[in-house]
């Protein structure tokens, strides 16, 4: 005999379902009505940019794919995580390795400057967040040496602080853990607070000091690839990407997601907050940027060409936030001009997809990673 209960509550689903489709198509509708006026077309009156890059700097050390990157605010120090389990701090300037931390997994996902330069975070296949401390704070915010204790050395040399000794491995402090693999991590304005995305389907906000979870955010569907916290220093949003082709604004008062857009035809693999914070863009494998303003609750521009069928794995603007970057699987970094939506050059010196890219704090550089093993630096 049939239960009666199941099936009015399958009803009920179903009436759910098609109304919460009712409301979507509304507010789509609404959001079209709205939509009074196109960014390419605003933005045929300036010039056009012309920006020329060379690769000034390539830094070779890890054996296997780069993963992830990031600078430190001294605009001198990156730190990169590798497939090959690796964690490396470089002077860029002199293209030299400062220290190497081996981890116990393969598959480093994410890597993060904290603030103040003296430690990093780095996450991986291992499902946990660990911080480490950098082999002495070099170089101040200005760049210069402060502390004299790094030395510079050829390309490629290995010197005694690159070799990870037990100490430091004995200083790692374990922030975070998930139940499926880190995708993300990044320091909020403090050394105290890590963000973390994770193949879970959450967000998490952590303590570094006590390891405790301060925040939980929960709402996609599939993995979240990538996690960014809005530049502004009073700002308490932060935007995150995942595979089931959404990007969510997050409330870190509340933990609810206070915005979200879904037009991507394809998982989202990186989100990049726009300098003055009142915007986002969102690298996917459907081949395309797609840049969404928070105050018109929309998408307001699609950079995208035929020739172009790669998929993007990381986006980044430039400080003015007049050109947008992106590193693609076709082994080149696609420059878009924002306001016009055109391409206006493309960078090529890598051997394989370009899987991170980011700018420099000052504006002055950016660096990408690639699967060929190497880093290069672009100014």
């Amino acid at each position: 005999m049939a239960n009666p209960k199941a099936g009015s509550q399958s009803t009920s689903i179903a009436e759910l379902r098609k109304e919460a489709d009712q409301l979507r198509i509304k507010l789509n509708e609404d959001r079209k009505n709205l939509d009074d006026a196109k960014l390419f077309e605003m933005g045929a009156k300036p010039d056009i940019v012309n920006y020329q890059a060379r690769c000034r700097r390539i830094l070779k050390g890890h054996s296997s794919k780069v993963l992830d990157l990031d600078w430190s605010l001294d605009k001198r120090r990156i730190v990169s995580s590798s497939q090959d389990g690796k964690v490396l701090v470089w002077d860029c300037f002199a293209a030299s390795k400062e220290q190497l931390i081996s981890l116990p997994t393969t598959w480093v996902n994410a890597c993060a400057f904290a603030p103040s330069g003296c430690s990093i975070a780095c996450g991986g296949l291992d499902n946990k967040c660990c911080v480490f401390p950098v082999n002495a704070c070099s170089y101040s915010n200005s760049g210069s040496n402060v502390a004299g204790s790094a030395t510079i050395r050829p390309s490629g040399a290995v010197g005694p602080s690159d070799v990870c000794s037990g100490s430091i491995m004995q200083q790692r402090k374990v922030v975070a853990m998930h139940t499926s693999y880190i995708s993300a991590c990044s320091f909020t304005h403090s050394d105290y607070q890590i963000l973390t995305a994770s193949g879970d389907g959450s967000c998490a906000l952590w303590d570094v000091e006590s390891s405790q979870l301060l925040q939980s955010f929960h709402g996609h569907q599939s993995d979240v690839m990538d996690a960014a916290l809005n530049p502004m220093e009073t700002g308490n949003l932060f935007i995150s990407g995942g595979c089931d082709k959404r990007a969510c604004v997050w409330d870190m008062r509340t933990a609810k997601c206070v915005q979200s857009f879904q037009t991507h035809k394809s998982d989202i693999n990186s989100v990049r907050w726009f300098p003055t914070g009142e915007a986002f863009a969102t690298g996917s494998d459907d081949a395309t940027i797609r840049m969404y303003d928070l105050r018109a609750d929309r998408e307001i521009a699609c950079y995208e060409k035929k020739s172009i069928l790669f998929g993007i794995n990381s986006v980044d603007f430039s400080v003015s936030g007049r050109i947008i970057f992106g590193a693609y699987n076709d082994y080149l970094v696609h420059v878009w001009d924002t306001i016009k939506g055109t391409k206006i050059n493309s960078l090529l010196g890598h051997e394989n997809r370009v899987s991170c890219l980011k700018m420099s704090p000052d504006g002055t550089a950016f660096c990408s990673g690639s699967w060929d093993t190497t880093l290069r630096v672009w100014a």
